[in-house]
């Protein structure tokens, strides 16, 4: 298959780059963490056989710069981003929707506030911890999060922030090191340079906002939590297994953990498509 087709928009304070492959409705990713759309290389092209599959990076990261680089981050910003993006891509259309960790929470905004346009949202472990009953411990974890950033700067606070996510008890496992190809190597460069920019301006926004909980139950049909089948008891887990117990559906369960995405690319993908039509 041939290279994705990419596209830079100018949006409010920003300009977004995004990659469009195949053809058919649209299908719009959105990524967590630091990924940008290279997060989904690994399931974007089989996807494609289907759809239009567009990705892109979220404002401020990677290849998406702002004019402000010191501009606050919100969630209803980078929603209304992939908003533009479903008007210039799908403008006839609603279009399937797909988020993970705050590319999810980015997502649930979306769906509220223009339920029009989306045909079926996927919400792969959103960390909206405010839901959640016991949401003054985790507002705890951001505050020292931020605190160990502006102390001792972002691999410290990583450190705290990943702690805080793990179930309790859970060993802590280093990465083994090992030499990248070069594609991978380019991505993982750029996952590290967008490291301040994630823990310091999107954490503290995106953990900090509380979705409107009575619209998305009213909007439970189109709606699709997701949860990764090996991160039970995990922090970013819990917020979709409360939701969807609320609402009375089923949570789905995707291969690997919260980065399933990355660890099992294909069994991912292929739930995803499954996902998406039923």
């Amino acid at each position: 298959m041939t290279g994705p087709t990419i596209g830079r928009l100018r949006v409010d304070g920003a300009t977004l780059h995004y990659e469009v492959r195949g053809e058919g409705p649209l299908l719009l990713l959105i990524p967590g963490g630091t990924g940008g759309a290279a997060a989904f290389d690994g399931v974007a092209d089989t996807l494609a056989a289907d759809y239009t599959v567009a990705s892109y990076d979220p404002r401020g990261l990677s290849r998406s710069p702002l004019d402000d680089p010191e501009a606050e981050q919100r969630v209803e910003r980078h929603a209304a981003d992939a908003s533009r993006l479903l008007d210039l891509l799908s403008p006839d259309a609603p279009a399937r929707v797909v988020g993970c960790s705050s590319g999810a929470i980015a997502g649930l905004h979306l769906l509220t506030t223009r339920p029009e346009r989306i045909e079926r949202l996927v919400a792969h472990e959103p960390p909206v911890v405010e839901v959640l009953p016991d949401a003054a411990e985790h507002r705890a974890l951001l505050a020292r999060v931020r605190d160990t950033f502006r102390r001792e700067g972002p691999m410290p606070a990583a450190a705290v922030f990943a702690a805080g996510l793990r179930r309790p008890g859970d060993p802590v496992e280093l990465p083994a090191a090992v030499e990248l190809p070069p594609q991978a190597a380019a991505r993982a460069e750029r996952t590290m340079a967008d490291m301040p920019y994630f823990l310091g301006r999107i954490v503290p926004s995106f953990m900090a906002y509380r979705p409107d909980v009575d619209r998305l139950e009213a909007l439970s049909d189109r709606l699709v939590l997701a949860a990764g089948a090996d991160s039970r008891g995990e922090l970013p887990y819990r917020p979709a297994a409360f939701l969807a117990e609320r609402f009375g559906t089923e949570l789905v369960h995707f291969p690997g953990g919260h980065t399933g995405l990355t660890t099992h690319p294909a069994e991912f993908g292929e739930l995803l498509r499954t996902v998406l039509t039923t």
